[in-house]
């Protein structure tokens, strides 16, 4: 598995304007942050308007916003610009949940549901954003660590979204999957392997793929399992549902699968994703979602199933899963998206 693609908001027309972002040694962290300030709302916007558009609803029924970043910093915060752009009502409730990583979007995932089934009527819209070409603290090639390397070759910038609610209103609002549950756990002793240092120069991570593959094996059937047998839904193995799971990287992956015993299409969205965007963090399980909801209207091998499962992985060692169904059962997301 490569990564062929990514997009990344840093290119020439950028380093002329910045030349001091070539220089590693330069205190260039807010002069990063100054152009995500003024670049990440816009793609989080378009995002938006897309989730907005295949919603149906006037973007002033939204009644939340929840935005998710790890590579941005500033008051007022990203998520006021959204809601300007958008033209959100201004009584519209807003959320930011910052510096998650690679679990910002199942993070605000879980919250836009608890907010939807807690309060009547709530319409969320989750949006998520990342821009790790910008944000990044180079370093020259001889000093760069070995996770330096791993994560430039893999990194990309994206931004993605979604509207969540509760008791959908027909015929307007086709919900597609249903949030059922949704939980969180750390894995003990792991901080060291998936981290972010913010520098003066930007944001400097760590990352140990071989280390958090052979964990990711090691604890993610524990953290399925009891998920499972709470759905009440009869004997139902790993192979009989479809799977919506950050990438990581193919380490990551190649270790989710044997810890299951996936067969090999099950991850087929997530690696498709990897190789046409590369790891953008905190949007990237967006992607993969959008990836399995198309693939399941195509009626490939995702079709089939009626119960699912998404899975993120975040700093700390975090786990995010939440157990996902079809809402027009294996032929097609009480919380829809």
């Amino acid at each position: 598995m490569k990564v062929k693609k990514r997009y990344l908001q840093l290119n020439e027309e950028l380093f002329r304007e910045h030349p001091e972002f070539l220089d590693p040694a330069a205190p260039t962290l807010q002069g990063k942050l100054a152009v995500v300030a003024n670049t990440m709302p816009k793609l989080a916007a378009a995002a938006a308007v897309k989730a907005l558009a295949e919603w149906g609803r006037p973007a002033g029924d939204i009644t939340h916003l929840v935005f998710a970043t790890s590579t941005s910093a500033q008051l007022p915060h990203i998520d006021l610009r959204i809601a300007s752009l958008l033209v959100l009502n201004p009584t519209v409730q807003r959320t930011v949940i910052g510096f998650h990583g690679c679990s910002g979007s199942p993070t605000a995932l879980r919250v836009a549901k608890d907010i939807a089934e807690n309060n009547r009527g709530a319409r969320v819209l989750v949006a998520c954003a990342d821009m790790w070409s910008v944000m990044d603290a180079y370093v020259v090639p001889d000093v760069v660590q070995r996770y330096g390397i791993t994560g430039r070759a893999l990194f990309g910038d994206g931004a993605g979204a979604v509207v969540v609610g509760a008791d959908p209103q027909a015929p307007v609002e086709r919900p597609i999957l249903e949030m059922v549950s949704a939980s969180q756990a750390t894995v003990p002793g792991l901080d060291h392997a998936l981290a972010v240092q913010i520098t003066k120069c930007g944001l400097e991570y760590i990352l140990e793929f071989g280390e958090l593959a052979a964990q990711v094996g090691g604890n993610i059937e524990r953290c399925l399992v009891d998920a499972l047998s709470s759905l009440g839904i009869g004997s139902v193995g790993w192979n009989d549902l479809f799977w919506v799971v950050h990438p990581g990287g193919p380490m990551v992956m190649d270790g989710f699968a044997a810890a299951l015993g996936l067969e090999p299409g099950k991850l087929a969205a997530t690696r498709r994703v990897l190789s046409e965007y590369g790891n953008m963090t905190g949007p990237t399980l967006i992607f993969v979602l959008d990836e399995v909801i198309r693939r399941r209207r195509q009626g490939k091998e995702e079709a089939s199933c009626e119960w699912g499962f998404m899975v993120g992985f975040g700093p700390g060692f975090t786990i995010e899963t939440m157990a996902l169904h079809a809402c027009n059962g294996k032929s097609d997301t009480k919380t829809e998206e």
